[in-house]
């Protein structure tokens, strides 16, 4: 790590994630290179090295950053509700996503091959953040469900979290992807990022309170 102040390695490597955010928007993961992501920043290429050490690790940084703002917004909606009903949380969980398209976009990936080209250290301060996501849907789940059994909330966020992988493939879809169903004779329903995960959210929702009743 090179010497300076801890305000400034902060303000490089934000430097360096948003430069890869903005390289995302418009081209994929395998064109972009540590070379592209040097010259969207304001120093030099070689210097990326002293604060990431491959490419998986800026889009894994980049990916927590995205889980730190979606558990901001978790947070904001303990904060702002006593109280919800099923469709009122399954509404606005469904929109805390719908806000967050390079989250989903980012889940979408190899997360598998990102995770094993990251360090240790780089690997723990991701998971850290996934982990801090997983407990702020379980204190949702406390504040608004409280009859809600223990073995239920785990079940909901078990079923959620891995559902989260597959919004984005199923509701962004190329024209491209679009013509070879169409020629396959797939049916495709098309469906918000919101639709989806609203839907999705109630079923659980239902299917665990339900469940707690029963036992």
């Amino acid at each position: 790590m090179p010497k300076g102040s801890e305000k400034l390695t902060a303000a490089r490597k934000e430097e360096i994630i948003n430069a890869c955010a903005r390289l995302y928007e418009t081209m994929s993961f395998k064109e972009i290179t540590i070379k592209e992501i040097g010259q969207a920043t304001s120093f030099t290429r070689t210097s990326i090295y002293n604060y990431f050490q491959t490419k998986e690790e800026i889009f894994l940084a980049l990916m927590q950053r995205e889980y730190e703002s979606w558990i901001k917004a978790l947070k904001q909606i303990q904060n702002t509700h006593q109280q919800m009903s099923v469709d009122e949380f399954a509404s606005v969980l469904a929109r805390s996503l719908e806000e967050r398209p390079n989250l989903l976009k980012l889940l979408s990936m190899n997360r598998y091959d990102m995770e094993e080209n990251s360090r240790i250290e780089r690997l723990v301060e991701f998971k850290k953040a996934y982990g801090c996501s997983m407990k702020e849907v379980q204190n949702c789940l406390n504040q608004f469900f409280p009859q809600m059994s223990e073995p239920d909330k785990q079940d909901f966020i078990y079923s959620f979290f891995p559902f989260m992988f597959g919004i984005y493939p199923y509701t962004i879809v190329t024209e491209k992807q679009k013509q070879a169903m169409e020629q396959a004779d797939v049916h495709y329903v098309c469906m918000t990022i919101y639709e989806i995960t609203y839907r999705e959210t109630r079923k659980l929702l239902e299917a665990c309170l339900q469940n707690t009743k029963e036992h």
